[in-house]
């Protein structure tokens, strides 16, 4: 086997494999997934987490002080 056939192989194949990964990525059945990862960072972990905290140290304070 020639190199220069194992080169032209070994290209026909990863082109192949970007065309399936274009594929996949551009599939109907991937867009909810996608949107959701593409607004994870946009997501509060914890929301209000802070008032509720400052509430009950100002009770807490009132009490021993």
């Amino acid at each position: 086997m020639d190199l220069s056939l194992a080169h032209s192989i070994w290209t026909v194949m990863m082109f192949l494999l970007f065309i399936g990964i274009v594929i996949w990525a551009w599939s109907g059945k991937r867009t909810q997934a996608f949107h959701d990862a593409a607004h994870l960072p946009l997501q509060d972990d914890e929301p209000h987490i802070a008032k509720t905290h400052s509430n009950q140290t100002k009770s807490e304070e009132q009490t021993h002080g």
